[in-house]
């Protein structure tokens, strides 16, 4: 399973829910891009020093799935099918649904705009 930032921070801040949804994915992968957003986020946060804390402890656990020429080329179809359809989606979450297709796995999250997104399987705790 994929992890979006909102998984990731709903994870980093204990929530029940989202532990279980991702206890029973086995493995976790999360994007490139999700970290990069989680580790803005956390350097805005007052609880930085602890989020800093809970990433190192975890980050080793999750596998960081890289941007490749491949997944270029499925950001630019991804894209184009939906600015055909008149249904765009923030551009990082372009990228998130991309590795999701490329690497056929599902998506923890609550942002319902990634239904939109054609051979995505989005779950949501």
């Amino acid at each position: 399973m994929i992890v979006d930032t909102n998984a990731l921070s709903a994870f980093a801040d204990g929530s029940p829910l989202a532990i279980a949804a991702l206890q029973s994915a086995g493995e976790v992968s999360v994007p490139v891009i999700v970290l990069g957003e989680f580790r803005y986020g956390i350097k805005h946060s007052r609880r930085h020093r602890e989020y800093e804390t809970w990433l190192d402890r975890y980050l080793p656990a999750f596998q960081v799935l890289e941007v490749t020429a491949e997944t270029a080329g499925e950001y630019a179809l991804l894209r184009s099918e939906l600015r055909h359809l008149g249904k765009p989606i923030p551009s990082n979450d372009v990228w998130i649904a991309a590795l999701c297709r490329q690497h056929d796995l599902p998506l923890l999250s609550r942002d319902a705009h990634f239904d939109h997104v054609k051979r995505l399987r989005r779950r949501t705790w």
